[in-house]
């Protein structure tokens, strides 16, 4: 259960990326929010390439260790990532206001504190045995 619901997290992260692209979420990042909307999405598309491959190789990485501390920087990556869209709303360039858009962020946020909750149960588990 514990991995449906990361993988269900990572889900939301990824297609939030999707959603990102009607929503020019490139205007309001600070270096790419300088550029032409035609070279800003250009990079910001091309950037995600090595950012989801990273994210993809860490979580199913062989050694336990990376793959437990990768998901637990992107359960808690989930959480800052909803608070930080919450603290956007309002600004003229945040644009994502359609419920799939809150759905995907906030879920995230949500499933992120999920796993992260499920993980210290189970290491609090393991400390008591």
């Amino acid at each position: 259960m514990k991995s449906a619901i990361f993988y269900l997290a990572l889900a939301t992260l990824f297609t939030h990326e999707l959603d990102a692209m009607p929503n020019h979420e490139w205007r309001g990042m600070p270096v790419l929010g300088s550029f032409s909307d035609d070279v800003a999405m250009t990079w910001f598309v091309l950037l995600h390439i090595p950012l989801f491959a990273g994210l993809i190789a860490l979580v199913a990485n062989g050694n336990a260790r990376t793959r437990l501390l990768s998901r637990l920087v992107i359960g808690a990556f989930l959480i800052v990532h909803g608070v930080l869209h919450y603290l956007k709303m309002g600004d003229p360039t945040y644009e994502f206001s359609s419920v799939t858009s809150h759905a995907l962020i906030f879920g995230g946020a949500v499933l992120g504190a999920a796993y992260l909750a499920l993980e210290a149960k189970g290491g609090m588990r393991g400390v008591a045995a």
